[in-house]
């Protein structure tokens, strides 16, 4: 998600405490603890001309998808950490749609939501309710088709996983393979303050990482330019005029430019254990890529 650092009179930084079918059966929780809270990485199938594409060039458009799909493999391992330190259902908001089945394979054991709602029904209702409703999902959250746009996805899949039950949501980028797992946990212990509506983690690039709430997000995605400079100032001024309470986690990058992916490069040299199958990919790939530009 690529949503500057600033903190409204009400921010703090909180970050120093170091099964299957349609979302919606898919984000029924289960009778455990990990119930109130689900986790869900927004990502896209690694496709050749639709993955990474701000990375191409320096990357060719295959190895753009291939890297993605390193990082995908990377932030998903970092998310399980995450849920053996705090708990919460791990899931992932996928598109497009006909996704579905890659990523059951990638990660039979997280859940799975659309990024999207279904189209609306052509004729006559749908057997799930007359109301285009699926079950389990509150007739206020809207389901008809969205467009393309990020704030609508997260409005989606924010509002269809608390109709589900959970009482905190957080949903976090696929553009940051080397994000901490206590960052994941320290989101969650900021939720778990009644004082606090909504949780961010900055980006460098003016954007966030992440964004957790308790009750649908509505005007602090829907009324956002994403994918620009001021992304989280802009969420931050609209949380502030309507009255709600955010902390802010430590910052972090995401990988959209080649200079991104230098730095990416740099930090994986020194660790490569922070994200294995993407230093795998630069190892053999980046170096000789990045000297011949392909």
């Amino acid at each position: 998600m690529n949503s500057g650092g600033e903190e409204t009179a009400q921010s703090r930084d909180c970050a120093h405490h170091a099964p299957d079918d349609d979302l919606h059966p898919d984000l029924q929780p289960p009778a455990a603890d990990a119930a109130s809270r689900a986790l869900l990485v927004m990502a896209k199938q690694p496709v050749a001309g639709r993955a990474k594409t701000r990375l191409v060039p320096p990357l060719s458009s295959n190895s753009a998808a291939s890297l993605y799909h390193c990082f995908l493999q990377d932030i998903l391992a970092t998310v399980r950490v995450a849920a053996q330190q705090e708990a919460f259902i791990p899931g992932i908001a996928y598109t497009p749609a006909a996704a579905r089945d890659f990523f059951r394979r990638l990660a039979p054991d997280f859940r799975l939501i659309p990024q999207q709602g279904p189209p609306p029904a052509t004729a006559g209702p749908r057997p799930e309710a007359a109301s285009g409703s699926l079950p389990g999902v509150p007739q206020q959250v809207p389901l008809a088709h969205q467009p393309d746009r990020l704030g609508d996805r997260l409005q989606y899949v924010l509002s269809a996983a608390l109709s589900s039950g959970h009482r905190q949501v957080a949903a976090i980028n696929s553009d940051s393979p080397t994000l901490p797992p206590g960052l994941l946990c320290s989101a969650f212990r900021c939720l778990d303050d009644p004082r606090v509506d909504a949780v961010f983690g900055p980006c460098a690039d003016g954007g966030y990482y992440l964004i957790g709430v308790k009750r649908p997000p509505g005007r602090l995605v829907t009324d956002v330019q994403m994918s620009t400079p001021t992304v989280l100032r802009d969420t931050l001024a609209i949380a502030a005029a309507e009255g709600l309470r955010v902390d802010l986690l430590p910052e972090w990058y995401d990988v959209d430019s080649a200079d991104e992916l230098q730095r990416l490069s740099v930090e994986l040299t020194s660790h490569p254990e922070r994200a294995p199958a993407t230093s795998r990919f630069l190892t053999t790939q980046w170096t000789s890529t990045s000297s011949s530009r392909l």
